[in-house]
C-alpha cells in the first residue's frame, strides 16, 4: 500500500523553484532542496524522479505563473506599445518584494546554453520561439514595416528582453526602466 504524501506538492515545487531561481541548477544541492522544501530526498525522488525532474517541475511552475503576463501580451492590440508594456510588466514582476533574481527562464537559458540537456533545451526553445512569434505579431501591426525590418526588430527586441531579464539580477528598477525607454527609441 502506497503511503500518503505528508506534503503539498505544489508548495514544495514552489520552494524548489525559488531555490533554483536564486542559485541555479548546478549550485543547488539535494541537501539545500531537502532543507528548503522540508521533505527528505526519498520523497523528492518518489515525487519527481530526481533533481532534474524537480527542476523541470519548477520551470513548469514558473511558466504557469507567467501565463497571465503572456496572455495579456498576446491579447493586446497596440503593436509596439504592447511589447513595451510587456517589458515593463516583466520588470515589475522581478521587483516584487525587492526580489531581484531576474527571470528564471533567462537564468536557466544562460546556465544551460552550453549543456547538452535535451529536455531543458526544448523548454527554452519553446519559450523563446513563443516570445519571438508574439513580438513578430505585434510588429506586423505596423503595416509600413517590411518583413526584413520586422525580423531585425524582433531579433533586436528578443535580445533586449534577454538583457533586461539578466540585468534584473543586479540593476535597480529605475535603471531597468531607463533601459526600456532607450530600447524603444530604436523601434
Amino acid at each position: 500500500m502506497a503511503r500518503k504524501k505528508q506534503y503539498n506538492e505544489d508548495e514544495v515545487v514552489e520552494k524548489a523553484m525559488n531555490l533554483f531561481w536564486a542559485n541555479g541548477y548546478e549550485t543547488t544541492s539535494m541537501q539545500m532542496l531537502e532543507k528548503e522544501m522540508g521533505i527528505n530526498k526519498f520523497s523528492i525522488y518518489a515525487s519527481f524522479g530526481n533533481k532534474h525532474g524537480l527542476f523541470l517541475a519548477s520551470l513548469k511552475e514558473y511558466k504557469s505563473r507567467g501565463n497571465a503576463l503572456f496572455n495579456k501580451f498576446k491579447s493586446g492590440t497596440n503593436g509596439v506599445e504592447d511589447i513595451k508594456q510587456f517589458f515593463y510588466d516583466s520588470v515589475s514582476s522581478n521587483f516584487k518584494d525587492d526580489n531581484t533574481k531576474g527571470c528564471f527562464v533567462t537564468n536557466t537559458y544562460n546556465e544551460f546554453s552550453k549543456k547538452e540537456d535535451e529536455l531543458i533545451q526544448e523548454q527554452m526553445s519553446s519559450f523563446m520561439d513563443n516570445l519571438k512569434s508574439i513580438i513578430i505579431e505585434k510588429l506586423q501591426m505596423d503595416t509600413s514595416k517590411n518583413e526584413e525590418t520586422i525580423t531585425k526588430q524582433a531579433n533586436y527586441l528578443l535580445l533586449a528582453k534577454h538583457g533586461l531579464a539578466a540585468a534584473a539580477r543586479v540593476n535597480t528598477k529605475k535603471e531597468m526602466e531607463d533601459y526600456i525607454e532607450m530600447t524603444f527609441k530604436n523601434i
